[in-house]
């Protein structure tokens, strides 16, 4: 069996190309890392090559040591995905101390990069495996998202009333709300642990005037996590941009309701 027919690849190509097709990866923009079972890494082992190099993270992780990731690439475009994926995406090893990584699949085999984002996607990982079995993290930039990073002040608590009080499904898809960074150099260290530390308590982070960053179990849900929330941000901005008043919208009343139908758990702190 070629490796691109297992089940974890197809998924992985899928939710890129699913991306891609939404609009949300000019050129080569956004990235997404899936943290692998055994039974995959066992399903890909035969595929593996010992020809990549040993690289530093820049920061120490021991909770992912010896974990594997699917990977997209730096400079790699999310539409070539689909079209040549051993070119575009990989498969890299953390080693046993949790410090370096090495590709032993794909991109070029083994002479391209993990996407320049990958130290901030590892950290995000060390923090959600620690709160159950989060595998997948997406980063995409979703223009609604990004407009309405414009619009409202920086804040998590305004931002996820905007998102909840504009579209039924928000509060159930993301009962915690959304976390918020102002806007900050991409690619960097600083980046990296502000969202890691958003990422305690939420499953998204706005990145003001650039995009978003998404936590998941699944690829499907967390495709469907960024794709409620963008929604719900383009339907907030058609009114904004309506210039007619708001006459009505979802109410606290109505958001303890639904939190009491649909057995979640809200965050009251985002409540008035």
């Amino acid at each position: 069996m070629d490796i691109l027919e297992l089940d974890v690849l197809k998924g992985y190509v899928r939710l890129c190309n699913d991306g891609w097709e939404q609009g949300w990866h000019e050129r080569n923009g956004g990235n997404l890392t899936y943290r692998m079972t055994r039974d995959e890494v066992s399903q890909c082992r035969p595929f593996f090559s010992e020809k990549g190099t040993w690289t530093s993270l820049g920061v120490a992780l021991p909770n992912l040591a010896g974990e594997y990731f699917l990977t997209t690439g730096t400079g790699k475009f999310f539409r070539n995905v689909i079209l040549a994926p051993e070119q575009n995406i990989g498969i890299a090893e953390i080693d046993k101390a949790g410090e370096s990584y090495r590709i032993v699949w794909g991109l070029n085999c083994c002479a391209d990069l993990p996407t320049s984002e990958f130290p901030s996607h590892l950290m995000n990982h060390s923090v959600k495996k620690k709160q159950g079995n989060y595998r997948v993290i997406y980063h995409a930039h979703p223009q609604n998202v990004i407009a309405l990073s414009f619009l409202l002040p920086l804040d998590a608590k305004t931002f996820t009333r905007a998102l909840w009080t504009t579209m039924t499904e928000c509060p159930i898809v993301f009962p915690r709300g959304v976390g918020v960074l102002p806007w900050m150099m991409p690619g960097g260290v600083e980046i990296a642990r502000a969202t890691s530390a958003l990422m305690e308590d939420y499953d998204a982070a706005v990145w003001a005037h650039h995009g978003i960053f998404c936590a998941g179990e699944t690829f499907d849900l967390t495709f469907g996590l960024m794709h409620t929330i963008e929604k719900s941000a383009q339907i907030r901005m058609l009114l904004l941009q309506s210039g007619q008043p708001i006459l009505q919208t979802i109410t606290d009343e109505q958001l303890l309701a639904i939190e009491k139908d649909f057995r979640i758990s809200l965050n009251h702190a985002f409540l008035n």
